[in-house]
């Protein structure tokens, strides 16, 4: 299944494909029933929407801080919010949220948050709430030379573990991922390197890792054992400043 494919009005089913290799493995994903981000790149970016009565509305800017982000990023179970800016995602819909949330940073869900009553009945143009957070560290190159350089280990369920490579072509496009996650500018490299010893790896689908994939996407909760590692080396640094006139 192509994480590329599903949208938030698509089926499982449509984004299904008999050519997709089948591993006897379980995907783990974080639900919220309550917020979600829209047309954005990736499950962490998007135009935030509130559910109540079953309907979605958009958020004003005024409406909502830095601390309402935060709290957003982590019921998504996505890090820290990176960039916040109304109309980053596009314009909101007609109906929009009626409260102001006042969030303190802290609450595990955005409604848990306190809130008054809001004047808005609609949002003015560039004012719905665009979020964009950063992918939680679950990606990470050791034993290298830099920390852009090494081999790599995916965190799942809470354990870092080594990526087995036997039956998966890491091309450098689908090593653009990792580097790309983690700031480190594009893949330069790829290759399989012998281990000392058999161990318990994490299974990763190459073939799930697109432009806008994020790593955690694409990690089958499958147990494999191997002795070989891949080390990936990417271009270096490359992050990106934002500066506000």
């Amino acid at each position: 299944m192509a994480p590329s494919c599903l949208k938030s009005e698509s089926k499982l089913r449509t984004c299904l494909s008999k050519k997709s290799p089948i591993f006897p493995s379980s995907l783990e994903i974080i639900c919220s029933d309550s917020v979600r981000l829209v047309n954005g790149t990736s499950l962490c970016s998007g135009r935030l929407q509130v559910k109540s009565n079953q309907s979605w509305s958009s958020v004003c800017e005024g409406d909502f801080d830095l601390q309402g982000a935060e709290v957003v990023c982590r019921e998504l179970g996505c890090g820290a919010p990176s960039i916040f800016q109304g109309g980053l995602y596009g314009e909101g819909e007609a109906q929009v949220w009626g409260e102001k949330f006042q969030c303190k940073g802290n609450e595990s869900a955005l409604l848990d948050c306190g809130s008054s009553g809001s004047a808005r009945e609609t949002c003015s143009p560039g004012e719905a709430v665009g979020l964009t957070c950063s992918e939680p560290v679950n990606v990470q190159l050791v034993q290298g030379s830099s920390r852009c350089a090494g081999e790599l280990e995916v965190k799942q369920q809470g354990e870092w573990r080594k990526v087995d490579v036997r039956k998966s072509e890491w091309t450098l496009k689908a090593a653009d991922a990792v580097c790309r996650q983690m700031n480190c500018g594009s893949a330069v490299s790829t290759r399989k390197k012998m281990g000392d010893s058999h161990r318990i790896m994490w299974q990763v689908g190459t073939g799930c890792l697109q432009s806008e994939s994020a790593v955690r996407e694409c990690v089958f909760t499958q147990f494999t054992s191997s002795t070989y590692n891949l080390e990936i080396v990417c271009s270096g640094n490359n992050y990106t400043f934002f500066l506000h006139l």
